[in-house]
């Protein structure tokens, strides 16, 4: 199998339970949900995307023929020389379920990662996965139920919190959505997690402090 892949990098993770990890992140090329396309975006089902998964063209992207050369890469990307339990790798996109199978999580698991995903939720996820966080999008079905935690970006027309809390995550974030009205989101998603606790606020701590 081919894969196809915008950008690898050596950062840390900005929402959610990981926060402050240290991760490889793999974005894939591709979206079922968006072509990425600025002209397609008002006929886009999610219209508020804010990430480029087009092209293979950034840093470390490209086409990687095999499972074995795409996790050779992400292995060098692993910059930390001090030892640990397990380095981490996070599958995202774009939709990564899209690409991401069984034969390369088995690749990273050879290489020591614990393996994650960020899934819009419409596509089920390959066995073998260690941390699953969907992010449901307003006009979908979603298929991938179940997971470690379910972080939706609030508000959003047409799909409300209450929609998803009797499914089986771990752990559930409102996470405001970034733009013009992000202090007007990020009040309201405050207000929400105060009312109803079982919702925990992620924040994109990556854009605060200015990593990637």
């Amino acid at each position: 199998m081919n894969y196809y892949v915008k950008e690898i990098f050596y950062t840390l993770q900005g929402e959610g339970v990981q926060t402050g990890r240290a991760a490889v992140f793999c974005r894939f090329v591709g979206c079922n949900l968006w072509s990425g396309q600025e002209e397609d975006r008002q006929n886009a089902i999610c219209k508020f995307c804010d990430t480029d998964f087009i092209g293979t063209s950034g840093p470390d992207g490209g086409k990687f023929d095999t499972e074995t050369a795409l996790a050779d890469r992400i292995e060098q990307t692993w910059r930390s020389a001090c030892p640990v339990e397990k380095k981490f790798v996070v599958f995202t996109g774009g939709e990564p379920l899209l690409q991401l199978n069984c034969a390369l999580i088995d690749a990273m698991h050879a290489r020591n990662f614990e393996v994650a995903v960020e899934t819009n939720g419409t596509v089920a996820a390959p066995r073998g996965l260690d941390w699953i966080c969907v992010s449901p999008k307003a006009g979908t079905r979603l298929v991938q139920n179940t997971g470690n935690e379910l972080k939706l970006v609030f508000p959003q027309v047409g799909v409300q919190p209450e929609d998803f809390q009797g499914l089986v995550f771990q752990h559930f974030f409102l996470q405001p959505m970034d733009g013009p009205n992000r202090k007007t989101n990020t009040d309201e998603a405050l207000r929400y997690c105060l009312g109803n606790p079982t919702w925990r606020l992620s924040l994109q701590t990556h854009k605060f402090v200015g990593i990637r």
